[in-house]
């Protein structure tokens, strides 16, 4: 096996690590030595591009916003009707804290809100600007919109924990069951922030 990257990319090679581990271990799992042992370089390697463990998981939360911001949009957009969209794009999210064990978790882990993080926060933006423009679409008010935003993050994180930390284990749930059961619930906050909104 070995490295088999080209080692000009050992950056890129490291953030790829990190994503492995915390989907393995989560972010209790996450440092900077597993990350090289794992990456097969000398425990001093990735100081050379990270100065130091915040600076290289604000790289990775930066990615895990990133994928996260791309798969809610596919999942919206593949539906016309906005609630569809909205209750799709919450399932989208839970899918994928389940598979990679990172979400809001990693994107708002300790350390990471300083300014000097400007891609990780970009990219941050435009996973929750994805997230409000859709339940603006539903709910117009912008208060409205972002309090729907917290519930339906809030509820979307909780279906995915809840089946990484084995809650659904005695129930056999699939992963697809879980993402679908966040779908209904996400289905039902919506149509309660509406109700009586429009026409």
């Amino acid at each position: 096996m070995g490295g088999k990257y080209h080692h000009g990319d050992l950056r890129g090679e490291l953030v790829r690590v990190s994503l492995d581990l915390i989907a393995e271990q989560g972010l209790a799992g996450f440092s900077v030595a597993e990350v090289a042992r794992r990456a097969k370089v000398s425990p001093g390697a990735p100081y050379r591009h990270f100065a130091d463990r915040e600076t290289l998981l604000a790289e990775v939360a930066c990615h895990v916003a990133c994928q996260l911001a791309d798969r809610v949009a596919a999942a919206a957009d593949k539906h016309d009707d906005p609630a569809d969209a909205l209750a799709a794009a919450a399932g989208a999210y839970t899918r994928y804290l389940i598979e990679r064990r990172a979400g809001m978790n990693v994107i708002y882990a300790d350390g990471l809100h300083g300014p000097e993080h400007v891609s990780l926060h970009e990219q941050t933006r435009r996973l929750t600007d994805e997230f409000l423009m859709r339940c603006l679409a539903v709910a117009p008010d912008p208060a409205t919109a972002l309090e729907l935003m917290e519930q339906l993050f809030t509820q979307a994180h909780g279906y995915g924990t809840f089946q990484l930390d084995g809650v659904f284990v005695k129930h056999g749930y699939s992963v697809d069951l879980v993402e679908q059961k966040s779908i209904e619930a996400a289905r039902i906050v919506i149509a309660g922030r509406t109700a009586g909104g429009h026409h």
